[in-house]
C-alpha cells in the first residue's frame, strides 16, 4: 500500500476519532498498534488527538491515556519482537528497512545499548523523524535481551506519555510550537552525540590497528 494512501486513512481516521470520542480509545489504540509495523501513525499526533479529546471530555481522560500509553508500548514491543527478532534480517529484501537498519547502524546502536542502556531508550522517544521505531527495530535485530528492552521501554514510555499527555492536556495547541522546538533540539543533539560516539569508536580502532 502506497504510503499516501496510508496517510490519508489515517488522516481519516483522526476526522472520525474528532467525531466519535466514545470510540476514540479502540481507534487510537488500533492505529498505535499499526505504528508497531511501520505503518506511518504518528505516535506524536495520537498523542495530541488523544489529550484535546479528554480536555474537552474529562470522563474519557483515564480510557484514552490507557489507549495512548498500552498502544504507544505494545507498538513498540511489535517492532522489537517481530519485525526485529523474528523476522529479522529477512526485512532487509524491503527496500525501506534496508535503509532504515543498514547492519552498520544495528552495531552501532547495539554498542549505545550496552553503554547506555535505558538512557538509550528514554532519549530515542523523544526524538522525532522516525528515530523511535529505528531504535526499537535495531534492538531486535541486535537481539538485545527482551526483558531489558521491555522494562526499559516501559520506563522511557511512561516518561514520554506522560510528558507529551500531561502539556497537551493542560495546555492544548498553545504548546505544539515549543514541543517542536524541543523535538528538534533534541534531534540536533542526538546527530552530534552519534558524531562524536562514532568519531571517539573510529580513534580507537585505529589506535588499537596501530598496537
Amino acid at each position: 500500500m502506497r504510503p499516501l494512501l496510508l496517510e490519508l486513512r489515517v488522516e481519516a481516521a483522526l476526522e472520525y476519532i474528532n467525531a466519535n470520542a466514545a470510540n476514540a480509545p479502540y481507534i487510537i489504540f488500533g492505529l498505535l498498534l499499526l505504528a508497531g509495523f511501520n505503518v506511518p501513525v504518528s505516535e506524536d499526533i495520537m498523542l495530541f488527538t488523544s489529550a484535546l479529546l479528554a480536555a474537552k471530555n474529562p470522563e474519557l481522560l483515564y480510557p484514552l491515556f490507557i489507549a495512548v500509553f498500552a498502544g504507544a508500548y505494545l507498538s513498540d514491543v511489535i517492532c522489537y519482537a517481530f519485525m526485529g527478532r523474528f523476522l529479522g534480517e529477512k526485512i532487509f529484501k524491503i527496500k525501506f528497512f534496508k535503509s532504515m537498519a543498514p547492519p552498520e547502524k544495528i552495531a552501532k546502536v547495539t554498542e549505545f545499548y550496552e553503554k547506555y542502556g535505558i538512557i538509550t531508550l528514554i532519549l530515542g522517544r523523544f526524538i522525532p523523524f522516525g528515530v523511535r521505531n529505528a531504535l526499537f527495530l535495531t534492538a531486535g535485530l541486535g537481539k538485545m535481551n527482551a526483558l531489558k528492552f521491555c522494562i526499559s521501554d516501559f520506563i522511557a514510555c511512561t516518561i514520554s506519555c506522560l510528558s507529551f499527555f500531561s502539556l497537551y492536556y493542560y495546555f492544548g495547541e498553545s504548546v505544539i510550537e515549543y514541543v517542536k522546538k524541543f523535538n528538534l533540539i533534541i534531534f540536533a543533539v542526538a546527530i552530534v552525540g552519534g558524531i562524536i560516539f562514532f568519531i571517539r569508536n573510529r580513534k580507537k580502532k585505529i589506535a588499537a590497528n596501530n598496537l
